[in-house]
């Protein structure tokens, strides 16, 4: 896990490097106040050194501002154990697009593009783009939505509809889970934006559920089943809250009935997790087979 000390150096080092950024930036605008020889020379190494000021002089605003929101964000949740990932993460994709705006008016600039003409262009083609691309667009704003998002935070375990996982990485376009085979499950934002999320791990137990279904003929009854997979979990209680298993029946067909056992967990532990899942899947194949007492190991 990421801690507060390594947001701190990371923070450091992008200290660092917007101090360089400076520095080049005064060199910079001190070449265009004097006007060396080369630049008289070389006219367009001065057009490209003003080219490099009009995108180093806002991009430098947006870094300081940037590590002004981080320092006051870092500080705020000291105390904390944790602190949001994703709100940086939104911060950091907000600064790259301003900085991809910023370079796109530095590099008109050196084809003596007029600022009219310029901001016609943008608008038709912001258009056609929006036209085209909504889909993309839709995602990129519910992508920033959900990064500031108070409710959702790298590395929560979460589930979304028949997915569930943890929260890897949240792009401008994507959400990245990994599930519970360590498989990368890639949902766009809009989809996540729009649909219900259960975030486990914002509750203080883990839920685990699994249906399945058994003979009518056999007659078993949701209080026997209770019992029956208590036993089966007895020696692994210890990750189990007190009379948190329980059993209810979800349907009732001509042949079978499907029931649903639930276990809330104590902690979220995905070894403890697989271990308790483990003795339930055996216990119920064994019920299947017969009313046999289950093994427990």
């Amino acid at each position: 896990m990421i801690t507060i000390e390594d947001k701190e150096r990371e923070t450091g080092k992008e200290m660092v490097m917007t101090l360089i950024k400076a520095f080049v930036c005064m060199v910079l605008i001190f070449l265009s106040i004097r006007v060396p020889e080369i630049y008289r020379e070389y006219p367009f190494l001065g057009k490209l050194g003003n080219g490099f000021i009009l995108f180093l002089g806002p991009s430098l605003v947006i870094s300081v501002v940037r590590l002004v929101v981080i320092y006051w964000y870092i500080q705020k949740h000291r105390l904390k154990k944790s602190i949001k990932d994703n709100f940086i993460l939104g911060i950091n994709r907000v600064v790259s697009i301003l900085n991809t705006v910023f370079f796109a008016i530095a590099f008109t600039y050196l084809f003596d593009v007029n600022p009219k003409d310029l901001v016609f262009s943008v608008s038709i083609v912001a258009a056609a783009l929006a036209v085209t691309f909504k889909d993309y667009i839709a995602n990129m704003i519910n992508g920033l939505i959900i990064m500031f998002s108070d409710r959702l935070s790298l590395g929560d375990h979460i589930k979304l509809g028949e997915h569930e996982g943890k929260i890897l990485d949240i792009t401008l376009i994507n959400m990245i889970l990994q599930n519970e085979d360590s498989d990368m499950v890639i949902i766009p934002n809009s989809v996540a934006f729009s649909s219900v999320i259960i975030n486990q791990s914002k509750q203080n137990t883990k839920k685990l559920s699994i249906e399945f279904d058994l003979s009518l003929r056999d007659t078993y009854t949701p209080e026997f089943l209770e019992g029956y997979l208590n036993k089966a979990i007895a020696h692994n209680s210890e990750n189990v809250m007190e009379g948190g298993l329980s059993v209810k029946t979800i349907a009732i067909n001509k042949d079978v009935a499907i029931f649903k056992v639930m276990v809330l967990l104590k902690h979220y532990d995905k070894v403890k997790e697989r271990g308790v899942r483990r003795l339930l899947n055996t216990a119920i194949i064994q019920l299947a087979g017969g009313p046999v007492e289950p093994e427990i190991h």
